[in-house]
């Protein structure tokens, strides 16, 4: 019965009857999961936090669910609070302080070394990782507009009004971070792979 209802079907469920129909949010988590993972992944460049933000963005849903006007979908309104939550994420990231690498306190420890192999595994892989290695290369300003149009599907005002740019500024910052996405791919294509000597 779940696999036929649609996302406003299974709100309205839980609006009428929240306890009994927990079942219909846990329908809306699996059908949303993956593209809330990944686009947290994307959007913040960092994998280890990713499964955290997501769930943090699902709670924040369920919890401000009363506050959803139905205005939008739930997908467009569950992206945005992914957005602002990984945004949120990004600033507060800024603010933490950094080790110098060359630090000699730092240098030391075990956990910051890193190996070789580990740097330079170019060999095997798919073309998932090596897309996921050139959108980490590119600057926030490009990353984030490009993901929310191509992997997202926003539309450029929404893409504005979400992180507050206008509307020129987010098509230029999508035409080059498009162009320096494709000069990487090119460049990494044209690379000696390891095992050429």
């Amino acid at each position: 019965m779940t696999g036929v209802c649609s996302d406003e079907e299974l709100l309205g469920e839980l609006t009428r009857e929240p306890e009994t129909n927990a079942w219909a949010f846990d329908e809306l988590v699996l059908r949303h999961q993956s593209k809330v993972l990944a686009n947290c992944r994307y959007l913040t460049r960092s994998p280890d936090d990713a499964d955290d933000l997501a769930q943090e963005v699902f709670v924040k849903a369920y919890y401000g669910l009363g506050r959803f006007e139905g205005r939008s979908t739930f997908r467009t309104w569950l992206y945005q609070i992914k957005i602002n939550h990984c945004l949120n994420f990004l600033e507060k990231k800024k603010r933490r302080i950094h080790v110098d690498i060359e630090d000699a306190a730092a240098a030391g420890h075990q956990a910051l070394r890193s190996h070789l192999a580990a740097d330079t595994r170019l060999k095997s892989r798919t073309d998932r990782e090596r897309i996921d290695e050139i959108l980490d290369q590119l600057s926030d300003t490009l990353r984030l507009p490009l993901i929310l149009r191509d992997v997202d599907g926003l539309s450029y005002q929404e893409i504005a009004d979400e992180i507050g740019s206008g509307l020129s500024a987010v098509k230029m910052r999508i035409k080059r971070g498009r162009e320096e996405f494709r000069q990487l791919w090119r460049d990494q294509e044209a690379a000696p792979s390891e095992t050429e000597h």
